[in-house]
């Protein structure tokens, strides 16, 4: 019985939520715009709160530095995997390949963690996100926008607001700065701050997600080897990334960011660089139907961790 309610309270509020997202959209509740600007809050205010505080409080070493290493190497190598099997099973489109790659953290798996792991620190999962967030601010929008130049892609990545919060929080705890401040009281400020600021990004977050979700317009059939390449090569990479951990890093990557991470969906920025409207439409609906998958990927992680 206890083991039901502890499941229930990491489940049902995610499904909760996702469902008065859904009912905001099919009772009009809120509009197209008004679902944007709480994206907007979530993703330009609240989330860079949490990764601040979460980088600020992470624990750095010489050791650590290759947490971020090996999931950027990860991202690059589910993106050649991602061309490769694409071209070998003739699945067509150009952003097909992408779907094999990068992760929503943002959007998704900040939330998620937070809900799964209450007691334990956002850094886990942050310092396992790292890696993927240069995968995706560098090689995965630079190749997805047809960019050489490393110039515009860095002039795009500084104008993300979650950017700068990595940025700001690796200064403070790379450089011992916050823990350096705690005496003062400044620390504790900060924090105070942060979480204030950052307490509604689940629910924002899961919100703007469920009004997206619509099950009747996923086209299945249509989307399948899309879903399926995009599972194939998470699974994969996900047992060599729990090996490498193992074998060469001792166990350093929280195991749970670490299963939560390859169970999220695609970059939810994919769609945006469709250049036909019908690919436009199948990606879409893949992210959709991975996203659902995603959120019973974590109902199974809520029982077994």
């Amino acid at each position: 019985m206890e083991a039901v309610m502890v499941l229930l309270q990491k489940v049902l509020p995610v499904f909760l939520v996702l469902m008065l997202g859904v009912l905001c959209r099919k009772r009009a509740l809120l509009t197209r715009d008004g679902i944007n600007a709480l994206k907007r809050v979530a993703v330009d205010i609240a989330l860079p709160a949490v990764m601040f505080s979460a980088f600020a409080t992470a624990e750095y070493s010489a050791k650590s530095i290759c947490v971020p290493l090996i999931m950027f190497a990860v991202c690059c190598a589910a993106l050649f995997l991602g061309f490769l099997l694409c071209k070998r099973l003739k699945i067509g489109g150009r952003l097909s390949p992408y779907i094999a790659a990068g992760f929503e953290a943002g959007m998704l798996g900040y939330a998620l963690f937070a809900i799964l792991f209450p007691e334990e620190k956002v850094s886990a999962f942050a310092m396992v996100d790292l890696g993927q967030v240069l995968f995706v601010f560098t090689v995965y929008k630079m190749m997805l926008a047809g960019k050489s130049n490393a110039g515009d892609a860095l002039k795009e990545a500084l104008s993300a607001p979650t950017v700068w919060a990595i940025v700001l929080g690796l200064l403070f705890g790379a450089t011992g700065l916050y823990d350096a401040l705690k005496p003062s009281g400044i620390s504790s400020v900060l924090d105070a701050l942060t979480g204030f600021v950052s307490a509604p990004t689940s629910v924002l977050i899961l919100l703007a997600i469920g009004y997206d979700l619509d099950p009747s317009g996923i086209q299945w059939q249509k989307i399948g080897k899309l879903m399926l390449l995009r599972l194939g090569v998470s699974a994969a990479l996900l047992c060599l990334v729990t090996a490498v951990d193992l074998l060469l890093l001792g166990k350093m990557m929280h195991s749970g960011a670490l299963l939560l991470m390859f169970v999220l969906p695609p970059p939810y920025v994919l769609p945006v660089f469709a250049d036909v409207e019908d690919e436009r439409a199948d990606v879409s609906s893949a992210l959709s139907a991975l996203t659902f998958v995603s959120i019973i990927l974590f109902a199974v992680l809520a029982v077994i961790m």
